[in-house]
């Protein structure tokens, strides 16, 4: 089975963290030795590589391809206007990346399903990519894509249209799929596949020697998501005016890093937050393994892959309950969910996780329960069903002519 796996959500050379779930589903779904895959992970055109322009430079940064765990990745740029971008975003991607995927077939890599990723842009204009090149299309939402931007009118009549037309749906919790029934979706045509978790890369540590290693000491939370107000760091950052004694790392990059550390300045918690930028996935597990417990404030979630991350290192978790997120916080060796997404009932649950704090064990083993095999093994029925019926269409029509 050959795939094209097609999403703006995935890692390069310059963001190596980004649409990191992604690849690794992919990686997983690869070491079935069942299907292969090529990569057109679409970037938005930038002029400048010239630092001062920020997040927009990083844009221009980012190689045309390259090669990730053996996996052929493409680049090509897309224009995307502010402003007015957002409703034209799906139609500018399929029109540069068609050349892109031409030149793939004549190469001789004649694909047979188009693995998109994210509804919106990347979802829409796959599914025009698919009828052009006529080919099947299945795509994962994955969070925002269906819990945040379907508000606007114009992209959720897009997503309407793609989802009518879509040969197969993949959401990453049931959430998600009650969410899209609820936009008008029918049910049958979508697939609950949640994220696993990788048990060899987040794996517990010697956490004394971790500990030490970091200058990590007393009770200390770590935060793990990008600086902007969908992370809601803000609420834990206030939440230790409550937590006497209790450190905070914040892992993670973006537009809200002055803010944040104005929050805590504001707050008088500034000596026990630290913002320690990106951190990429080996270090992570050092972190995770050093911290007492992982927290997520979010307002919105598909389905965090950072709390099963924690957990895989035995480090419970305090979250928001919000969309996906009780589907993964779902026994108290996990940790303990929010009532309520504000600095006060945050504070509550930390407290409550450190009044019956889980074994170490316990948290590991219940991570455990969520491998990747049974997503890899979902996909793989799913394409082949999807593929099984394409060609008995394919035939039916042959032998009605």
């Amino acid at each position: 089975m050959k795939l094209l796996t097609f999403s703006t959500l995935f890692p390069n050379t310059v963001r190596p963290n980004h649409g990191i779930f992604v690849e690794t589903r992919l990686r997983y779904l690869l070491a079935s030795g069942k299907v292969e895959s090529r990569v057109v992970a679409p970037v938005p055109w930038f002029p400048s590589a010239n630092p001062r322009f920020g997040d927009y430079a990083a844009f221009a940064q980012v190689p045309a391809e390259e090669e990730r765990y053996g996996i052929h990745v493409q680049h090509p740029r897309y224009l995307l206007i502010p402003k007015v971008g957002m409703s034209l975003a799906p139609s500018m991607m399929a029109a540069a990346v068609k050349p892109v995927i031409g030149r793939i077939i004549d190469e001789g890599y004649d694909f047979d399903l188009i693995d998109a990723h994210y509804f919106y842009p990347d979802g829409v204009a796959a599914v025009k990519l698919g009828k052009y090149f006529n080919k099947p299309v299945v795509i994962t939402a994955r969070g925002t894509d269906i819990n945040l931007i379907p508000q606007f009118k114009r992209p959720r009549d897009q997503i309407l249209w793609a989802a009518a037309n879509a040969d197969g749906m993949i959401t990453v919790c049931n959430a998600l799929k009650d969410e899209m029934v609820g936009l008008g979706v029918a049910p049958e045509l979508i697939t609950p596949l949640r994220n696993g978790v990788d048990l060899q890369r987040f794996a517990p540590l010697d956490r004394a020697q971790a500990r030490a290693e970091l200058g990590i000491e007393g009770f200390t939370l770590i935060s793990v998501g990008a600086l902007d107000p969908r992370k809601a760091h803000d609420l834990t950052i206030r939440a230790l005016t409550m937590l006497p004694g209790v450190k905070l790392l914040i892992a993670g990059r973006g537009p809200e890093l002055k803010y944040l550390q104005g929050v805590a300045q504001e707050a008088g918690v500034q000596d026990r937050v630290t913002f320690l930028g990106p951190v990429a996935q080996p270090e992570l597990k050092r972190y995770y393994n050093a911290c007492d417990a992982m927290v997520l404030a979010s307002s919105r979630e598909g389905w965090a892959n950072v709390l099963l991350e924690s957990m895989a290192c035995g480090t419970p978790v305090v979250a928001s309950n919000v969309w996906g997120t009780p589907e993964v916080v779902a026994a108290p060796e996990a940790g303990v969910l929010m009532e309520d997404r504000t600095p006060e009932k945050l504070a509550k649950a930390v407290m409550a996780l450190r009044a019956s704090y889980p074994d170490h064990a316990a948290t590991r083993r219940y991570a455990e329960r969520f491998s990747w095999d049974d997503t890899t093994n979902g996909q793989l029925e799913l394409f082949s069903r999807l593929l099984a019926r394409k060609r008995g269409t394919a035939v039916g029509a042959r032998q009605a002519a």
